[in-house]
């Protein structure tokens, strides 16, 4: 009988990976297709694999470009929530007041409410600023985006894996607040600073909504709007616009495989508390 589970739960495992693994093969094979191919027989083999696809694909969506400007957005977004998050999420966990504990729950109520609710305000700020068309207008509203989580974040991992006994012996030797988070909690965060930064860079990364709000020129487009153009009202040039989808997905892929070892070590020090 345990055997036969056994089989039944490498089965299902199969399946689900069989499942998972479908559009990404769809993907990379329609990527060598010709438009007629890609229309007719979507999930065969290419009768004629087409490589000059992501030539054509890297010249049509000007590939460097969207990528640098796509690189920027995601890493100073980034850059600027983990530094913002780490503190606060620090100030967060040792206070222990009712003004704290309000400040919180209003940073939980960010993750609940999408900011897709009050985008027309948000479009009047970024406008009122000056930022429309720049990049800093889209980090600041994507920052703006994915605070709440971040703190969330950092805050719970300091008040389950960082023992406030640590901060005491250091208080006994004399060490100020700055000396003590810089010294005794920074180093202990790496694995909740790997973790957010998984999750703030595909976020970041795979936002549409507001490039295409706050980014008006061509010259200052991302990824997904290049990806964008090759949807037209009446036809899409398939033959175009997955070869771009995987140009866009590979910055991602190498990011994950260098990362596969922060991911892991996160997921075991999130495992055991304290």
């Amino acid at each position: 009988m345990r055997n036969l589970k056994k089989i039944l739960f490498e089965l299902i495992m199969i399946c689900l990976a069989i499942v998972w693994f479908l559009p990404v093969y769809y993907l990379a094979v329609t990527t060598l297709k010709t438009q007629q191919d890609a229309t007719l027989h979507p999930l065969a083999l290419p009768s004629h694999w087409e490589f000059g696809n992501y030539i054509n694909a890297w010249v049509k969506m000007e590939f460097p470009r969207a990528l640098f400007n796509t690189f920027i957005i995601t890493v100073s977004s980034v850059c600027i929530l983990i530094f913002i998050g780490a503190f606060a999420g620090y100030a967060l966990a040792r206070a222990k007041n009712k003004t704290a504990s309000f400040i919180f729950m209003l940073f939980l109520a960010g993750l609940i409410v999408p900011f897709h609710m009050n985008i027309i305000s948000l479009y009047k700020i970024v406008k009122n600023m000056g930022l429309m068309n720049k990049l800093l207008g889209v980090i600041l509203v994507d920052v703006a985006i994915n605070m709440p989580q971040t703190i969330f974040l950092f805050k719970e991992f300091i008040e389950n894996s960082v023992p406030w006994e640590l901060e005491e012996a250091a208080i006994v030797d004399g060490c100020d607040v700055t000396r003590r988070v810089l010294l005794i909690v920074v180093p202990l965060l790496k694995p909740v600073v790997s973790t957010t930064v998984i999750i703030v860079t595909l976020n970041v990364w795979n936002e549409f909504m507001t490039p295409l709000l706050f980014l008006q020129s061509r010259a200052k487009g991302v990824i997904l709007q290049e990806v964008s153009r090759n949807i037209g009202q009446f036809s899409t040039d398939w033959a175009t616009m997955f070869p771009m989808l995987m140009l866009g997905v590979l910055p991602l892929i190498i990011f994950y495989i260098f990362m596969q070892k922060y991911i892991i070590a996160g997921v075991a020090a999130g495992g055991v508390k304290g």
